[in-house]
């Protein structure tokens, strides 16, 4: 075993060269590797997605890009790439493929929630849990963990205002891999630095992110045979609830228009669709009074990604209920359930309670990052006491979709975001 815990622990042999030049059309960019010393050891990326792939993190230097008139983001936008060593307030060890692109994605979110402090919880690449409020970042962070307590341990989390005393006690209280904040408030990282092996990164951006969220960065995807696909990156059109289309089809002369969205309805759409950005396709979100409710990632059907996050939202919710009254975790309780009478009994209660409460569901609103094709997925959500959906629109069914919201009782609303929000 010992042996084993060795691959986690070595840091591989760098070959990568210190620079990179693209040129794109008649424009230059420059990358430079980036490099930190922690430690008195001058390293860069630990290592790649897993311990034996060699990698490196490079941040652009010179260059500027245009494309068909629209200004990329170049080197004066710089946010994870342009981490320094003095910036890795604690580190214990040199960052990984994996700690990093975490924290990306969770800028990546932010970027779209800069109106009240934020805080997403990322494990794999995904966002398992994120709240924005005006209570504070305490309060955000404290919701987001909560969201899915389960996911969030190991997990990133990133936040948009800086760390208070107070959400800095309730980070310590859990196991997190890595914090990301613009600041620090005074005594907050002397309560950070008791967990050793946590990361703490410091990135003042952080707190400025709309000075990009209209720009492009460039995208680019490696093919197995070498070759690459650039893209524009994806630019959020929904960032106020205004931005959204009222949803209406006709269909033989028939016209459906959908019941627009409450104020709060609306508020909970625009920030589950920030969410959405970081989010694998296809998938939906639940989300209520600015907090994550279910996040359903990567399913290769809209319906069953619906039918699959409502289930994992009951498991999480029941969870929530045995953790408030147990402090133990749910599958802790399903174990001792097994032999002990008493948790048996606990258990049962709780699970009758997450069916009851349909898994906190009812009033939350509903994001999917593409169309529905059949009014199936709709319906499943109206079922658990779905009140709102936004969703791109465009369907050849986009009229029976309309339809099941307007027969509900009571009835839901429906919106439509006019793009897609596809994640690869």
């Amino acid at each position: 075993m010992s042996k084993l815990k060795k691959m986690y622990q070595s840091m591989q042999e760098d070959p990568f060269p210190g620079e990179i030049h693209f040129t794109i059309g008649d424009r230059e960019l420059i990358y430079k590797k980036k490099t930190w010393n922690i430690q008195d050891t001058e390293k860069g990326l630990r290592y790649g997605e897993n311990p034996d792939q060699p990698s490196a993190l490079y941040e652009l230097r010179q260059g500027d890009l245009e494309l068909g008139g629209v200004t990329f983001r170049g080197p004066n936008h710089k946010l994870l790439s342009g981490i320094k060593s003095e910036d890795m307030l604690q580190s214990g060890k040199h960052p990984g493929k994996i700690n990093l692109t975490d924290v990306d994605n969770g800028i990546n979110i932010l970027q779209y929630l800069t109106k009240k402090p934020a805080a997403v919880i990322l494990k794999h690449n995904n966002p398992c849990g994120a709240s924005w409020t005006q209570e504070g970042i305490y309060e955000a962070i404290k919701n987001a963990y909560f969201s899915d307590r389960i996911a969030a341990f190991g997990g990133t989390l990133v936040v948009n205002t800086p760390v208070t005393r107070e959400a800095a006690e309730f980070i310590n209280n859990y196991y997190f891999e890595v914090v990301a904040a613009p600041d620090f408030e005074p005594g907050s990282l002397d309560i950070l630095a008791k967990r050793k092996n946590l990361r703490i990164l410091q990135i003042t951006r952080l707190s400025s992110l709309e000075e990009i969220v209209n720009m492009p960065y460039l995208d680019i995807k490696s093919l197995i045979d070498g070759g690459m696909i650039a893209q524009f990156s994806f630019r959020n059109k929904i960032l106020e609830p205004e931005d959204f289309l009222p949803a209406q089809a006709e269909k033989e002369e028939q016209t459906v228009t959908a019941r627009a969205p409450t104020e709060q309805e609306a508020e909970d759409l625009v920030f589950a669709w920030a969410v959405e950005a970081g989010v694998t396709s296809n998938s939906v979100i639940f989300a209520r009074n600015g907090t994550t409710v279910g996040i359903g990632t990567g399913e290769q059907d809209r319906v069953g990604c619906v039918d699959l996050t409502i289930h994992k939202t009951y498991t999480k919710y029941a969870d929530q209920l045995t953790y408030s009254e147990t402090s133990l975790s749910l599958y802790d309780l399903r174990a001792r359930a097994r032999t002990e009478q008493e948790y048996a009994d606990i258990l049962r209660k709780i699970e009758q309670n997450s069916q009851k409460d349909r898994g906190g569901l009812p009033g939350s609103v509903m994001v999917s990052d593409g169309f529905f094709p059949f009014r199936d997925g709709v319906d499943l959500a109206i079922d658990q006491g779905i009140t709102a959906i936004a969703q791109p629109g465009g369907s050849m069914s986009d009229f029976e979709v309309i339809q099941a919201v307007n027969e509900a009782e009571p009835q839901a609303a429906m919106v439509f975001t006019a793009q897609r929000s596809f994640k690869h």
